[in-house]
């Protein structure tokens, strides 16, 4: 079970009960568990997994945006099966948006069925050519009659091929650059619609490519105003990013927990490994290290709860540092562990590899850390500037 006594500042007794119930579960349907390696396989796993956290009513924090509840869940996933971690974020990607601008019907319809496990989601942003720069986005939603007709590829996109519905953005203007970018609610049944590949990972996750083909959809599938997609996709990643840092640190946490239990039994001549300082200097640095990321993570996650407009900076820092320690917390222990901790069907290998795509996905470090030293800059061009944060 994970202790979220050092965290505890920021967290209500809800979330702290929360903690408690997910720890359980978690530890019931996910410990223990063999590693599927076989895209086909994952996939039918995955809307297994998906289907199992709605019935266990584990997603309801997406429905209330309640962003504490969905780091402590997250970080507790990712430390027991990082698969279950990503299904639970990818459901939230997919229908943060609709909790934010979806209408009533949009609501009704979708977002009630994605946080029971009952609809699968996905959010389609990413092209070959728009990865980072958004702005560089090619596919279109041109009006026709009373609807919009999409084209475009959509690439890098998770739970592309076994989601029920898609969140997608494209151009309404593409005169208007990001300006112009709207955004649909595509169910996968849409005539047009093509799952066109898997992409593959080292790290088994439902990864791929979609196409989107002279899709027609009526305008009532737009998810807040023309040219306003924009603007809700960062509205989105602002709000979910501090929860990519938590699953960092659940990650983080079950390979410093795996590396202090090899240590304790580990013997190196005449002595258990733990009794080395070398290998208590690094216990203790990625204890440290991983405790500060776990503050960031849940302070950035209490702003936001707290009725912040903005927390684009907290989450950016969160983000940022929660996923590059994790990386050197991670393959710490797998030093720690010697040639066991890269066997493949080590818990620490897997986490090797599941750990390096948070670096990436929604936002890479270096993306982060141009948003957190533009705040610095404009504090201190407006006389602002103090100790950042």
């Amino acid at each position: 079970m994970i202790d979220f006594h050092p965290v505890r500042a920021f967290l209500e007794p809800a979330h702290l009960e929360l903690a408690e119930g997910i720890g359980g579960y978690a530890a019931a349907e996910f410990s223990g568990h063999a590693r599927h390696d076989d895209d086909d396989v994952v996939r039918r796993y995955a809307r297994e997994i998906c289907a199992s956290l709605g019935s266990g009513g584990w997603l309801k924090a997406i429905a209330r945006q309640d962003f504490r509840a969905c780091a402590v869940t997250r970080e507790t996933l990712a430390f027991h099966s990082p698969l279950a971690d990503a299904m639970f974020a990818l459901q939230a990607l997919g229908s943060t948006p609709i909790a934010l601008a979806g209408d009533t019907r949009q609501r009704r319809l979708w977002l009630d069925r994605a946080v029971r496990g009952r609809a699968v989601a996905a959010f389609a942003m990413s092209e070959p050519e728009a990865g980072s720069d958004i702005a560089a986005m090619r596919s279109t939603a041109v009006r026709d009659g009373d609807g919009y007709v999409l084209n475009g590829i959509k690439t890098f996109i998770s739970n592309a091929g076994i989601a029920d519905f898609y969140l997608v953005f494209a151009l309404t203007d593409p005169g208007a650059g990001a300006e112009g970018i709207s955004a649909f609610l595509l169910p996968t049944e849409t005539q047009g619609f093509r799952f066109v590949r898997p992409l593959l990972m080292a790290d088994p996750h439902p990864l791929g490519e979609i196409a989107l083909e002279d899709c027609r959809l009526p305008a009532s599938a737009r998810v807040g105003g023309e040219g306003e997609g924009y603007r809700l996709g960062l509205a989105t990643l602002d709000r979910l990013r501090p929860t990519v840092g938590a699953a960092a640190c659940g990650m983080a946490g079950r390979a410093l927990h795996e590396a202090i239990h090899h240590a304790l039994a580990r013997r190196q001549f005449g002595r258990a490994l733990a009794d080395f300082q070398i290998t208590q200097e690094k216990v203790g640095r990625m204890a440290t290290d991983l405790t500060a990321a776990r503050l960031l993570v849940y302070r950035a996650a209490w702003e936001r709860d707290g009725g912040a407009e903005r927390t684009d900076l907290e989450a950016a820092m969160a983000k940022s540092f929660a996923t590059e320690i994790a990386q050197g917390v991670v393959d710490d222990a797998v030093q720690i562990l010697g040639g066991r901790g890269v066997l493949a069907d080590h818990p620490v290998d897997r986490l090797y590899r599941s750990v390096r795509a948070l670096r990436i996905y929604e936002g890479a470090t270096e993306i982060q850390r141009l948003i957190i030293a533009r705040h610095l800059f404009d504090a201190a061009r407006a006389g602002r500037d103090g100790p950042p944060g």
